[in-house]
């Protein structure tokens, strides 16, 4: 296997730049570290990571092929993340009180519920397709799905972490409930925002 050093360096600098940008899976990961602390968060940031790199690696093996073959199928998909994404915004609008330690009572998003949320995430499709398209002749195949998802999981570790790592670290500024409050409802008011991209298919 020899790899295009050109083009993996520009796929590690698209990977890098689509990761840690905000989006769904971020935004929620901050409000995790928020509400629950990094501990509690880790089965949601293992889902993302582990739910994300195994869908790059399905499209990548022929998935995206039957998108392709069936545009329906994805058009349903899509609207169904939309849908999925306005509950979660509803939810961390609307949760509940603050407890003594500081955490929220409740749980946080399981790491299942994480790792199936990237099927229905519309910036996890544009990111996975984008990448697989755009650089799959980076090595003979399927070395190069692997290489573009083994990427996408190594750098999403630490994309992820770090947005958990700051939700965490806003417990040490935001310690009454009505702060918590605002903060979680600018999360879900940004939340509906990413969506703007499949509002805009509409007209």
């Amino acid at each position: 296997m020899i790899a295009n050093t050109d083009l993996l360096l520009a796929l590690a600098t698209f990977c890098a730049v689509t990761l840690f940008t905000p989006g769904p899976n971020n935004l929620m990961l901050m409000t995790s570290g928020l509400n629950y602390g990094f501990r509690r968060a880790l089965p949601h940031f293992w889902g993302v990571n582990l739910g994300f790199t195994l869908m790059v690696l399905l499209v990548g093996l022929g998935l995206g092929k039957a998108f392709e073959a069936a545009p329906a199928l994805y058009t349903t998909l899509k609207y169904l993340g939309a849908a999925y994404l306005l509950y979660l915004a509803w939810e961390i609008a609307t949760a509940g009180p603050i407890e003594g330690s500081g955490e929220r009572s409740g749980a946080p998003i399981t790491f299942l519920q994480a790792a199936a949320f990237q099927w229905v995430n519309p910036k996890a499709w544009v990111m996975a397709v984008g990448a697989v398209s755009a650089y799959a002749s980076i090595a003979p195949f399927p070395w190069n799905m692997l290489i573009i998802s083994g990427l996408f999981g190594l750098l999403g570790c630490g994309s992820s972490g770090t947005w958990v790592a700051f939700g965490a670290a806003l417990q040490r500024l935001l310690t009454n409930p009505r702060q918590v409050r605002i903060f979680n409802v600018v999360m879900a008011l940004l939340l509906v925002a990413s969506l703007w991209p499949i509002v805009a298919d509409l007209f």
